[in-house]
């Protein structure tokens, strides 16, 4: 793994996507997607699909894209080996349609298809595992990251470079829009998202799991919802179950992941 890298001589680097393109102010996406292509020293080619990031970097004629830029599926990709990195940034939802619910919206969320109130209380599922999802295609490198640990995030995204075949990594992308939190907000929501153990920091190199990151002291789930209007209704007296229940969910996945790293 690359070791020495610096804010400086990322600084010297030319940013590979432009201003002008129409996402969200404060949205995480166009963070993560400079941060990436910061990280690499290798000629890129984006594989983009459908969603906030592509509507919005590439309208007509105009891209907000100094590097090739091609539309391509996820899954198919894996299983045939391509030697590629796939890049999530998970947002948690379908937001550039509307902010529909999908199976990686997370437990008790608002949002326009699971809407809270007197019938649901939000979204009644757990999200699915992304990340495990891919690494179960017995690909040779998949992980976590967040936009809040920087070095982190390069670090891996310069290691996948150097990995032949099939690479993923998830990264978390916190939404103002879908997630109803303030425009300035982003990273403050990412290192929480960390803190508190509900998107761990990890990476499974050839089967074997290393969490990359662990915190002094974890975090109550609740310090990552609360700035989130999508959660609001969770801390009403009525919906405690839901509070523990969630909590529940993170506490059982962290310790899954502490248990596979210990093998």
């Amino acid at each position: 793994m690359a070791t020495g890298i610096t804010l400086k001589e990322l600084s010297k680097k030319e940013e590979l996507l432009t201003g002008g393109h129409r996402m969200c102010s404060g949205c995480g996406a166009p963070i993560i997607v400079k941060m990436v292509l910061l990280a690499s020293d290798y000629p890129i080619i984006a594989a983009n699909a459908t969603g906030c990031l592509e509507v919005s970097t590439c309208i007509s004629d105009y891209t907000a894209w100094k590097i090739p830029w091609i539309h391509q599926s996820l899954s198919g990709a894996m299983e045939r080996g391509h030697d590629m990195i796939y890049i999530c940034y998970d947002n948690g939802a379908y937001m550039n349609t509307g902010i529909q619910r999908s199976s990686a919206t997370p437990f008790g969320a608002d949002t326009t298809t699971c809407p809270a109130g007197s019938v649901i209380p939000g979204k009644t599922q757990q999200r699915k595992n992304l990340t495990k999802i891919m690494a179960a295609h017995d690909i040779p490198y998949a992980a976590q990251a967040s936009p809040s640990h920087w070095m982190d995030l390069v670090k891996k995204v310069k290691k996948a470079l150097d990995i032949k075949g099939p690479k993923f990594m998830n990264v978390l992308s916190p939404c103002n829009r879908g997630w109803r939190s303030r425009t300035d907000d982003a990273i403050m929501l990412s290192r929480l998202g960390v803190e508190t153990c509900y998107w761990p920091l990890y990476e499974i190199e050839d089967g074997v799991t290393k969490v990359t990151f662990k915190p002094r002291e974890k975090k109550p789930l609740a310090d990552f919802l609360k700035p989130q209007g999508r959660f609001k209704h969770m801390f009403a007296p009525e919906n405690e179950w839901m509070l523990k229940r969630a909590q529940e969910m993170v506490d059982k996945e962290w310790g899954s992941l502490l248990k596979a790293e210990a093998k």
